[in-house]
């Protein structure tokens, strides 16, 4: 049986990963996948395939993008969620940060350098028609350590999923003042180059059981209640994102949707022009 380290965050997008895991559907294709949690988001799980502690990781676009583009030793074999991802943007609860606007010139609290924290807070900046190259970052390892950050103004901003953040809002740990949508498919199955070339087969088999899971959690009519209760998320709000949420069932790439991405990366800076050459080759 094929023993595979993957890792992923710790919320609802993953929950057919989880199922399949629970329910056995992996080991019944020979394969056996080890969970591990990744709180510190995708800037972790990059380290994580670096330092060969993961085989696998469910890292979001733009940084699994980037981070194979500047040498991660890994290939994407499939976008795992279709639909973009709703960042929500966040400020300390007390503070007189009311708009987005009033950001500019602040620091923004992100989990690691590459996470999609960091990553989303230049986006949020070329939007708005900030200087990209003035922007500050506080490096504090996971939504926990950004809380602290905005409660003790050492960040003013901090960028996460709004759904996932929900309850700190209503716990008054932050604030929410707007959101940012990726303009790309939000998350990505990344495998390091040694699985990638040893067990095609397998790999595919994988993507398979979860896209099909995937698929049965969309259909379920009590997947708002499961996904509530396991995630403490509210009802509505479960609803609401489920609406917005498609995971990708068929198993295909999407490279229009990489080319975005990439061109992206480029006008903000963070891949420069020969790392971005040539990159279907090096993603896929």
């Amino acid at each position: 049986m094929l023993r595979l380290k993957i890792g992923g965050v710790p919320e609802h997008f993953n929950l057919p990963w989880r199922m399949a895991i629970e329910e056995g559907k992996f080991k019944d294709e020979q394969i056996q996948l080890h969970w591990s949690d990744m709180g510190g988001g995708t800037g972790q799980m990059i380290r994580g395939l670096e330092t060969e502690a993961l085989d696998v990781a469910i890292l979001l676009t733009e940084g699994g993008t980037r981070a194979i583009l500047k040498g991660l030793d890994a290939k994407i074999i499939q976008v795992f969620v279709n639909t973009p991802l709703h960042w929500g943007i966040h400020v300390p609860y007390k503070s007189n940060i009311n708009e987005v606007a009033d950001l500019e010139g602040k620091t923004f609290a992100i989990s690691r350098e590459g996470s999609g924290s960091h990553l989303m807070s230049y986006v949020t900046a070329h939007k708005e028609g900030w200087d990209t190259e003035a922007l500050k970052f506080n490096v504090v390892g996971d939504v926990y350590g950004a809380l602290w950050a905005l409660e003790n103004n050492e960040a003013q901003g901090f960028l996460w999923e709004k759904y996932t953040t929900h309850p700190y809002t209503a716990q008054k740990k932050c604030r929410y003042i707007g959101e940012i949508v990726t303009p790309w498919p939000c998350f990505v199955i990344a495998v390091r180059n040694e699985i990638f070339e040893k067990y095609p087969e397998e790999l595919k088999r994988m993507c398979e059981v979860v896209n099909q899971k995937a698929f049965e959690l969309k259909e379920n009519e009590n997947a708002i209640d499961l996904i509530s209760w396991r995630y403490n998320l509210r009802r509505s709000h479960v609803e609401n994102w489920l609406n917005e949420t498609d995971w990708n069932y068929a198993g295909i790439q999407y490279p229009l949707a990489f080319e975005k991405t990439v061109s992206y990366l480029v006008k903000l800076g963070l891949l420069t022009e020969d790392e971005a050459a040539d990159w279907r080759t090096k993603l896929f």
